[in-house]
């Protein structure tokens, strides 16, 4: 494969952080905790920039640090900037304290990113969150909170919404190949026809 997928687990919410590798390159995304775990998978790759697929606490703790230590760029989706608002006060319900990030560009749907050789598709799959987005690239599927092994994104959350939920699903994810390996924000990995088989809260 010519994308290398790392996961690097962090925080007290089991965030998936995920280092997407090629050509010695590197692609961060949603570093919610841990940056010194983060960096350590990071050795001897020129970074390229930071990406979040939605802007919960858990999924941008840590993007602030990264960026001072990185000097990189932080992106996501414009409809997310509102909930960053919020990102300090909502991780203080958990008692936990995270740093409010600053976003130096926004990622539409259709937008391509390119780390090494790749070029990674963005996919805005509002739902858990209005600015929610995967990163798609052959058969590997970044799918956020919006789609987990068994079970999909939470919607009861500012923003949340059930029905755009399962709409991005059936139409972003659910029409990508049967093979294409799922990489979620949390939890172990799936596919998209594990998903459309056996997913009790998604139907194709």
């Amino acid at each position: 494969m010519d994308l290398d997928v790392r996961t690097v687990t962090v925080g007290p919410l089991m965030t998936n952080c995920y280092v997407l590798v090629s050509a010695g390159e590197a692609l961060v995304v949603d570093p919610g905790w841990e940056v010194e775990k983060i960096l350590a998978e990071l050795s001897g790759l020129r970074v390229v920039g930071i990406v979040a697929t939605h802007a919960h606490f858990d999924h941008v703790g840590a993007v602030e640090e990264l960026k001072e230590r990185l000097g990189v760029e932080f992106l996501m989706h414009r409809a997310d900037v509102p909930l960053l608002d919020y990102v300090e006060e909502f991780a203080s319900r958990f008692g936990l304290r995270v740093r409010r990030p600053k976003p130096d560009r926004f990622v539409e749907d259709g937008d391509e990113l390119r780390v090494g050789d790749v070029k990674l598709r963005v996919l805005h799959t509002p739902g858990h969150s209005p600015g929610s987005i995967c990163l798609h690239h052959d058969l590997v599927l970044l799918s956020g909170d919006t789609l987990f092994n068994g079970s999909v994104g939470r919607t009861d959350f500012v923003g949340g919404s059930f029905e755009q939920l399962e709409l991005s699903i059936k139409t972003k994810i659910y029409t990508l190949d049967d093979a294409t390996i799922v990489y979620p924000g949390h939890g172990p990995i799936t596919t998209v026809g594990t998903e459309k088989a056996f997913n009790p809260f998604v139907r194709p």
